[in-house]
């Protein structure tokens, strides 16, 4: 056991509430703040100006929007299997919640003359808990699809179950090289073997890009927004939903988004530790300005969400699988045995020759596969050099074939005399 996790098991009943009161209200204020920030972000790099009226500046603009979803009518379709329709929007938002059980916001305090870690709970497979609740969220969208009873919402869901084993996969595969580093897989060892002297931000950049690619196709986010697709979709598996329900998956949606950014924090960027140059002045460790380091950070990491939706067009079905199973899984894997033959040459496991030779190994046969798909036949291309045809080279069609008439025999006068 931890020694944040013997001060949380001896923390009074009523500190563990405060705590998990604290977390929820900072969840709902960062869901209402990053609504209002994507709409003024995105206005920005599309020159507009975004939301001004509702509140200083637009400021209170999210909670005018949910206020007006819970006094919208709620709406049941008659085909729709109404236990899980109802059960659906709870199972999508509440693991986004859970997982934040386990992220540390900040060291070691003293609250009321007891000591206690600004977490709640700190597992011994606290990573992994985070990555099931991430990864439990798309099961409430697949619901939603197959109860809705329509077409267009269970077809979000179906692509919704492929994008969560697709991306998720890279996701896991990209925390391996993380928990081979640190040794142990609590969020607070984790954290605490960061820094000496780089953040797994550095050390560890293939793992840190595999896995922020893999949070955007995990959290539905453009351009991976392929479940709930408008143009081909609609709106996807929220098609028939309205009002509170509605409401739970855009909950679900932006808290899943900070919540991917909070793992990401923990385990690549420090957690809750300053940022280098800052750690320098006195006094920068202090737990409590731990918390202001951890926010910055997600917020850092939210920006770059929003971002994307600004910039990037939503990519085609089959972009979106060929990335996921063809370059971030089989990536995730050769990094995987590149710092397994490091970390067993430091331990002193191997000697520098072996890994030097099973590290050229490795390197030839990505080269070998790499080059295999690259000579593969291309496709034959009529046009000649990838142009569209020309109108003139287009052969003309064949003139449509006349239907002929048989002939029809003349009729017997020696039978109609009879």
């Amino acid at each position: 056991m931890t020694p944040a996790a013997t001060l949380i098991a001896h923390e009074p009943f009523w500190l563990t509430l405060v705590k998990v009161v604290a977390v929820f209200g900072f969840l709902m204020l960062m869901t209402l703040f990053t609504i209002v920030a994507e709409r003024k972000v995105v206005g920005r790099m599309q020159q507009r100006i975004g939301p001004l009226y509702v509140g200083w500046h637009g400021s209170l603009q999210s909670l005018a929007d949910g206020i007006k979803l819970m006094l919208k009518e709620d709406i049941i379709p008659a085909l729709a299997d109404r236990p899980v329709f109802i059960l659906a929007p709870i199972v999508s938002a509440v693991p986004a919640f859970l997982a934040w059980s386990v992220i540390p916001l900040g060291g070691t305090v003293s609250i009321a003359g007891h000591h206690t870690p600004l977490q709640l709970a700190d597992l011994d497979v606290g990573v992994l808990w985070a990555l099931a609740c991430s990864g439990l969220g798309v099961y409430g969208i697949v619901l939603a699809g197959w109860a809705s009873g329509s077409t267009y919402p269970l077809l979000g869901g179906l692509r919704s179950a492929a994008q969560m084993i697709s991306y998720e996969i890279s996701m896991g595969l990209s925390m391996v090289a993380v928990f081979l580093f640190s040794g142990t897989l609590t969020s607070s060892g984790v954290v605490a073997q960061q820094g000496h002297p780089l953040w797994y931000a550095v050390t560890l950049l293939p793992s840190f890009l595999i896995y922020a690619v893999a949070a955007v196709g995990e959290t539905n986010r453009a351009p991976f927004d392929l479940p709930e697709a408008e143009s081909e979709l609609v709106g996807g598996f929220h098609t028939e939903y309205s009002s509170i329900k509605f409401a739970f998956f855009f909950l679900a949606e932006y808290i899943n988004m900070v919540t991917v950014c909070a793992v990401a924090t923990t385990l690549f960027l420090g957690g809750p530790k300053p940022w280098p140059l800052l750690s320098l002045i006195p006094g920068a460790d202090n737990p409590w300005l731990g918390i202001v380091w951890f926010l910055s950070k997600v917020l850092l990491g939210l920006f770059v969400f929003i971002w994307l939706r600004g910039t990037l067009p939503r990519l085609r079905y089959d972009q979106f699988m060929h990335l996921g199973w063809k370059v971030l899984v089989p990536a995730s894997l050769v990094w995987i045995v590149a710092v397994s033959l490091i970390r067993a040459r430091s331990n002193g496991t191997i000697s520098t020759p072996v890994m030097a030779g099973l590290l050229a190994a490795l390197v030839v046969a990505v080269a070998l596969v790499v080059g295999l798909r690259g000579r593969r036949t291309p496709a034959p291309d009529l046009a000649g050099h990838g142009r569209p045809i020309p109108l003139d080279r287009i052969p003309a069609a064949p003139p449509p074939v006349q239907p002929q008439r048989l002939p029809v025999p003349a009729p017997d006068d020696s039978r109609s005399r009879l």
